[in-house]
């Protein structure tokens, strides 16, 4: 156990009390928890290069005012019942002399954007606010049997692949495999970069591709997630309305570095861009010499018909930052996503994933690697799409026969979520009434956002709690 007690021999505090005081200290403010062993008092003494009889009057002391406690044939641990109140509420002087800090503009900019944190859901609460896949769906025991595979042949040397940042070089043959299988992607292996997930990949394109005061265009509405960290880095945001058929590219400013876009699903709308509007924003791209960061985050799930496929494998002559994530589908704890980028990026962006974090975790990329490889993971979609599937069916049902004309279903070919938009404002108050939470959809929104309009969320909750909350909602 390593100790941060360190003994001034200079002073007239004799040693053995330093020792008391610093224990002492440090059990009141939590730094040793109840029920930590405690070195022995040889141990400790040799490590404190002081007597063993020093550390022993020191233990006494303390046994005896109840902080530790001595069990036979066991050890010496902190007591879990203590003489004193914990001070973790008292203010260090320390701290609390701190002179103010300044932080750069980026940090300022960050510390001002809002962050949106789930909250405790109380007991009989129906949720259709939560972003989440269905968990109990995911073939746990088959991942876990694949995790156990990579750690059980694990060696050091295996695991230190100078990979420079981009990978583990299996997962990404993988990704480029089925990515240009099911979404018509132009890449290969060299072209895609594993990252920490989705939000990694958009902060690597702030990074690499955005200077401050460059113009990014987003559209409106548009994932706060991506438009906070443009903006973070110093963007000046040009939002641009999204019709019915994707982004206005007419209105598009000429002085745009970066468009981001969500075509295959748009978010929060749910909009498909046309493929004569895809191909117009590329032309437009082209010619201006700017990139489109495309996010395909749930193009997996599509229910009436097919997804088109990806904007990125329309062309071979604009710049497109294709990326994807297996949070959405898999479990969200995974934090594995993935850039396919032209082949001018790859070094700039291997380089900037290398100064932030040298690699993402190695064990889950082979495990997932597997999961690609063995058909897993595409036996998982197809799994979740007939569950979620039901589950959309299920909600739009209940919503027509609760509210009728009184609420328009303005998106339900995909996802895992629909956007809907109420007649009446009296839906908040009988949501916090009734116990159910919804999502409005005005934080996507630059400007105004339309009056009564939600996602309802369907992915993680089951077919009967999801009439039962439309239920609710209607009273």
């Amino acid at each position: 156990m390593q100790l941060s007690i360190v003994l001034n021999r200079r002073s007239a505090v004799p040693l053995h009390r330093q020792i008391y005081d610093q224990w002492r200290d440090g059990i009141l403010t939590g730094r040793f928890g109840a029920g930590t062993r405690v070195p022995a008092s040889r141990e400790l003494a040799g490590m404190l290069h002081v007597a063993r009889s020093t550390v022993t009057a020191a233990y006494e002391q303390l046994i005896a005012e109840g902080y530790l406690q001595a069990e036979h044939g066991s050890g010496t641990f902190v007591s879990r019942e203590l003489p004193d109140q914990p001070l973790t509420a008292r203010p260090s002087p320390a701290a609390a002399a701190l002179p103010p800090i300044r932080l750069s503009r980026l940090g300022a900019r960050l510390a001002s954007a809002s962050v949106v944190t789930p909250g405790l859901t109380p007991p009989g609460t129906i949720d259709l606010s939560r972003h989440s896949p269905d968990l109990d769906g995911f073939p746990i025991r088959v991942w876990r049997r694949l995790v156990g595979r990579h750690v059980r042949s694990v060696t050091t040397a295996a695991w230190d692949a100078a990979d420079r940042g981009a990978g583990y070089e299996p997962l990404r043959q993988q990704i480029a495999s089925y990515l240009r299988r099911t979404r018509a992607v132009r890449c290969e292996t060299s072209q895609v970069l594993v990252v920490g997930g989705s939000q990694q990949a958009l902060d690597l394109c702030a990074r690499v591709l955005i200077d401050p005061a460059d113009v990014v265009a987003v559209e409106d509405p548009c994932y706060p997630g991506a438009r906070q960290l443009f903006a973070a880095h110093g963007a000046r945001l040009h939002a641009v309305p999204v019709q019915h058929d994707g982004i206005a590219v007419s209105r598009l400013p000429d002085a745009a570095r970066l468009v981001f876009v969500t075509p295959s699903h748009q978010l929060p709308t749910g909009a498909s861009m046309t493929v004569a509007r895809r191909l117009e924003l590329l032309d437009w791209a082209q010619r201006r010499g700017a990139v489109v960061l495309e996010d395909d985050y749930d193009s997996e799930y599509h229910y009436d018909a097919a997804p088109l496929p990806s904007l990125q494998g329309l062309t071979t002559s604009a710049a497109v930052v294709y990326t994807g994530t297996f949070s959405n589908t898999m479990f969200p704890g995974l934090r594995i996503g993935y850039l396919v980028l032209p082949p001018s990026l790859v070094d700039p962006f291997q380089r900037a994933k290398w100064h932030a974090d040298r690699r993402t975790p190695l064990l889950e990329q082979a495990a997932l690697a597997d999961f690609l490889r063995e058909g897993h993971f595409e036996r998982h979609v197809r799994r979740m799409r007939r569950l979620y599937g039901r589950r959309r069916d299920a909600l739009t049902s209940a919503l027509v026969r609760h509210f009728g004309d009184e609420v328009a279903i303005l998106s339900d070919a995909a996802g895992m979520f629909l956007l809907v938009r109420f007649a009446s404002g009296r839906i908040a108050e009988q949501a916090r009434r009734r116990g159910v939470h919804l999502t409005s959809t005005a934080h996507y929104y630059v400007g105004e956002a339309p009056p009564h309009e939600y996602l309802l969320r369907f992915s993680a909750i089951g077919e009967r709690a999801l009439r039962e909350g439309i239920r609710r909602l209607k009273g």
